[in-house]
């Protein structure tokens, strides 16, 4: 029998003072207890849907390796992330469907990177060329949909591409939705610089997501008909946004949160192989990247961002700080929502027995611009904790 131990804070729910009971991967139970001065909350893990790489690995090298897999899994916890899809972007076909072998193998021998990702995200490189909604993707390779490449991809994958990122506007876009979303694939809007009209036809060939919307699109647009305007007030679309302070400005997020409800968005970090290295400048792929002293990333020499160099801890926090909604709300963006657009178990509105023990515990200062983590579990195993003395995530365990 594996050993059992307990996790005390305060649940992000109720407020209340709970102490969890972990007994092998689940919650065995749950009793109230009185709460200490500053105690940290508990919440489940979160769940980051657009993970490209992190600290310098990368799910888009040349070379992707097992323990590169494992160890972007242990970064992510260190901001309270328990499950992520990798997110393969824009490259030469044969370098992913080779990168997707390297992941569905690794998820075969390593259980608990099995657990940690649920599924596959490919964000082109069915986009479109232009400046502006190509964002940082190597144009070089940008095309037009081609399902047979596709459905080498997801055999590569070994079935677990959940969703796929590309413009409408391109030729056979509308076919390659409505086949891939018949297979239970999530279709999604993004890198796009289409009208209107086709943004509207995208929909009902099956579309329901749009990819970091607000991001991957030009610097100045139609005032009033254009592709935002559109998947704004489209109901049928949930939204993946970006909330780290860079992607978006305050009242874009807050518009954000007005005009797609809660339900609808789904807060995602986009986070990039430069992001979370020092400042200066590197080499992403074909692209030059510099990492800000901030911590935000830009294409040198543009004004387009390249990713994002921050976390979900960052994101959560920001969402609060823009929105005035509550911590359950913003820590719900990044699980319950997630979780039921992918199909997965539904996450709970409260912490129960039986609920798995995927959890973080950290704390939050109304205000602050980020969580303050201080350990993750996933399948009930400590995965990170807060080095004593730091006041910010450090290294995984």
């Amino acid at each position: 029998m594996k050993d059992s131990f307990e996790l005390t804070g305060r649940s992000v729910y109720s407020g209340e003072g709970i102490t969890l009971s972990i007994r092998d991967d689940r919650v065995s139970d749950v009793r109230p207890c009185p709460l200490s001065p500053g105690a940290p909350y508990l919440a489940p893990g979160f769940l980051d849907m657009q993970v490209n790489g992190y600290a310098g690995l990368d799910y888009n090298a040349p070379r992707l390796e097992h323990e590169h897999i494992r160890g972007i899994t242990r970064l992510l916890a260190a901001s309270g992330t328990t499950r992520h899809v990798p997110t393969f972007v824009t490259g030469p076909a044969d370098r992913v469907r080779a990168g997707l072998r390297v992941l569905a193998r690794a998820l075969e021998l390593d259980p608990e990177l099995a657990a940690a990702i649920p599924g596959v995200h490919i964000e082109g490189p069915y986009i479109s060329p232009e400046d502006g909604p190509r964002g940082a993707h190597d144009g070089r390779y940008a095309r037009d949909p081609d399902y047979e490449e596709f459905m080498s991809w997801q055999e590569a994958a070994g079935g677990r591409v959940r969703i796929v990122t590309l413009a409408p506007e391109r030729k056979g876009a509308l076919e390659f939705i409505a086949r891939v979303t018949r297979q239970g694939v999530v279709a999604a809007i993004g890198h796009s610089a289409a009208s209107p009209e086709r943004i509207r036809e995208a929909v009902e060939a099956g579309a329901t997501l749009s990819t970091h919307l607000g991001n991957g699109s030009h610097h100045l647009l139609p005032r009033l008909r254009n592709y935002l305007w559109e998947q704004l007030a489209e109901d049928r679309l949930r939204a993946g946004f970006i909330a780290d302070g860079f992607h978006l400005p305050p009242a874009v997020v807050k518009v954000l949160f007005r005009v797609k409800g809660i339900q609808r968005l789904i807060l995602v970090s986009d986070a990039a192989a430069p992001g979370g290295r020092p400042p200066g400048l590197y080499k992403w792929d074909a692209v030059d990247v510099r990492v800000f002293e901030d911590g935000h990333l830009g294409v040198e020499g543009t004004e387009t961002l390249a990713g994002s160099g921050h976390l979900l801890d960052r994101g959560v926090a920001q969402c609060v700080r823009f929105t005035g909604c509550s911590l359950a709300e913003a820590v719900g963006l990044c699980t319950a929502n997630p979780a039921a657009l992918l199909g997965l178990p539904p996450v709970p509105s409260e912490l129960a027995p039986g609920l798995p023990a995927d959890l973080t515990q950290f704390r939050f200062q109304p205000g602050a611009e980020t969580l303050v983590v201080e350990k993750t579990l996933l399948q009930g195993r400590p995965v990170y904790a807060r080095p004593p003395g730091t006041a910010a995530p450090g290294t995984a365990v």
